[in-house]
């Protein structure tokens, strides 16, 4: 059975990325694991702003878990084997060690879109998982359900 693991911050990609690590372990047969990173709010990474999360990690970690059971029941009514982690510190770490733990087939995360500068200077959670991942990753754009523009042939030319 393939383990697609999915690294989720509740942020608005995270049902990108859900839907897509859902398709994913449909069409390989496979099992879902959610995973929720929690971090210092003083440290700043691709994953900044865990978004609804209070700042005290015990409130954090019920709110998670109460977040990720409620996706996990949605999931498993559509019949896909799924579970659900909460992990703390770098999320770049945290995702890559528990991709290791599970012997993960897949990682299937978003990507914020952040600005070259910010990339620069504080790096990027995807970016650092891209790099260092053992299986394949699949990078969903915070943006997906965005329709992809159509390029002129004005542009393709440019190109």
């Amino acid at each position: 059975m393939k383990t697609i693991l999915a690294p989720i911050d509740f942020s608005p990609a995270s049902k990108a990325v859900m839907a897509e690590a859902a398709e994913l372990a449909r069409a390989f047969h496979g099992r879902l694991v959610l995973l929720n990173v929690l971090q210092s709010t003083g440290i700043a990474t691709g994953f900044v702003g865990m978004v609804g999360l209070p700042a005290d990690f015990g409130s954090a970690e019920k709110t998670a878990q109460e977040l990720l059971a409620e996706h996990e029941r949605r999931l498993t009514d559509e019949n896909l084997p799924v579970e659900s982690a909460v992990s703390y510190g770098d999320p770049a770490s945290s995702i890559l060690d528990r991709a290791k733990t599970l012997a993960a087939d897949f990682i299937v995360m978003g990507s914020h879109g952040h600005t070259a500068l910010y990339e620069l200077l504080l790096g990027s959670t995807t970016h650092g998982v891209l790099l260092k991942a053992n299986c394949p990753v699949v990078i969903v754009r915070a943006d997906a359900s965005a329709p992809t523009p159509a390029v002129t042939e004005e542009e393709h030319a440019r190109v």
